[in-house]
């Protein structure tokens, strides 16, 4: 049975022209997961309509 991000990664990945072996897709999946679980996050927490962009990002 195939994993739910399988067919999104083969398709990026012939996209991209980006080789990906079977052994490193539960690592790719996995990543995947996290980036999208953070991305969800990120789209969830509510910003007031006038706020604006820092104009100067520092480190």
């Amino acid at each position: 049975m195939a994993e739910p991000f399988d067919d999104y990664i083969d398709a990026v990945a012939k996209a991209l022209a980006l080789p990906i072996e079977d052994a490193w897709k539960p690592s790719v999946r996995a990543n995947l997961a996290v980036t999208l679980k953070l991305a969800g996050m990120v789209d969830e927490f509510s910003l007031p309509d006038e706020t604006e962009p820092a104009s100067i990002y520092a480190a």
